[in-house]
Parts: structure tokens; sequence; C-alpha cells
């Protein structure tokens, strides 16, 4: 996030009202100037509620997984739409690095099977249930 915001920052830095006004950049302008203030593209605010944690771990782990290929997809979505290379040159290396996350969690999801009953663990939670 902090690489994000580091690149928004340089990018809106110097913006004139002309271009803030232009860009439709006005909205967010008026609530937090060309401050950093984490939202989606469509404007919904960063929530906790986006961090999942069950205490399972094969549940963890697979939400894990998933946020790493969310974060991927967004980062590939940026890279369609950004004409600047030196953004595209850090969207690049965080891509690179959402990938090889998506690699070792899942490396980490065999070695959580591998070290489970084969037969159930799906059918209950290894980190509360002990059978």
């Amino acid at each position: 996030m902090e690489i994000v915001s580091a690149i928004l920052y340089q990018l809106t830095r110097n913006l004139t009202m002309e271009q803030i006004k232009e860009s439709g950049f006005d909205t967010y302008f008026v609530d937090h100037t060309t401050g950093i203030y984490p939202v989606s593209a469509a404007g919904v605010p960063f929530s906790a509620k986006y961090f999942q944690s069950k205490g399972d771990a094969i549940t963890d782990i697979n939400e894990d997984l998933a946020a790493e290929q969310k974060a991927r997809t967004t980062y590939d979505n940026i890279l369609r739409l950004s004409d600047d290379p030196d953004v595209n040159d850090v969207i690049k290396f965080l891509r690179a690095r959402e990938i090889v996350h998506y690699q070792r969690f899942g490396d980490a999801l065999r070695v959580i099977q591998d070290n489970l009953d084969y037969k159930n663990f799906y059918g209950w939670n290894p980190e509360f249930d002990k059978r």
C-alpha cells in the first residue's frame, strides 16, 4: 500500500485546479485534497472488514490465496490503463510480488494438508477441533 500511495502522491502533488476539475478528481479533492485515502476505484472507503480470518488454517490460507490473486488482477488492470513507464515499472514489480506470494501460500496449503488427517481435513477445523 505504501508504494502505491507514494506513486499517487507523485502523480497528484503538482496538479493545478484546472487539471483536478478536468480529470474528475475534484470530488475526491474536496474531501481529501491530494492526501492518500484508501478507497476502491468505485469510491468505497477501505474497511478492516476486508481482512478475513476464521482461525482455521485451511480457510485462512485460501483467503490469503484469493487476496493475492485479487491484488494481481488489480495490478493487471492498472497496467491496461496506464501509459506512464515509471508507474508501470513499479506496478509490474508489485504484480510479480503478488505472484510469488500466491505461490508461497500455495506451498503452505500443501504443507497444512500433508499434516492433517487426509480423510477429514475439510470436515472439521484442525485449529480448534482435535480429532
